[in-house]
């Protein structure tokens, strides 16, 4: 089946969230007021500190990183939810993205990606996401299950 450039975006944005999900609920542990203390006074190496100790978990060195921007959002009547850069990088896939943590309904918003020297059809390099993904995981898993 072929697809969209903006549903391979919208997939590739899924496929992500999927292979995080634990850093995910990693930073759903974290007390909401502890985020907006550090991004209100730009502590931005405390959001990093906080950051790595999820990512550490679950990911080789240096795969999944912080990219030392954040946003809050609180408006009366909304649920809070803080916005982090985030930056994947291993085998040919770059990826920067937005985290977007909520208390429900976390996702990921794809701002670049990247496949170097791919000459791949979208569907190969959505292919090469799951597996760098995959590859990344300090306990890897088989990319068809892991990334559906």
């Amino acid at each position: 089946m072929l697809l969209s450039r903006s549903a391979h975006a919208h997939l590739r944005s899924k496929i992500l969230a999927e292979g995080i999900k634990e850093i995910i609920a990693e930073l759903l542990l974290v007390d909401i007021i502890n985020f907006i203390t550090f991004i209100h006074s730009e502590q931005f190496a405390n959001i990093q500190d906080v950051v790595n100790s999820s990512i550490e978990l679950y990911f080789k060195h240096g795969t999944l990183a912080y990219g030392w921007g954040a946003e809050i959002v609180l408006d009366w009547g909304k649920v809070p939810a803080v916005t982090l850069d985030m930056e994947f990088r291993h085998q040919r896939v770059w990826v920067v993205f937005k985290l977007n943590l909520l208390a429900e309904n976390s996702n990921v918003v794809i701002q670049h990606i990247s496949f170097k020297n791919s000459g791949c059809s979208q569907e190969q390099e959505t292919r090469l996401l799951i597996e760098a993904l995959a590859d990344a995981r300090l306990q890897k898993k088989d990319p068809d299950e892991a990334f559906g």
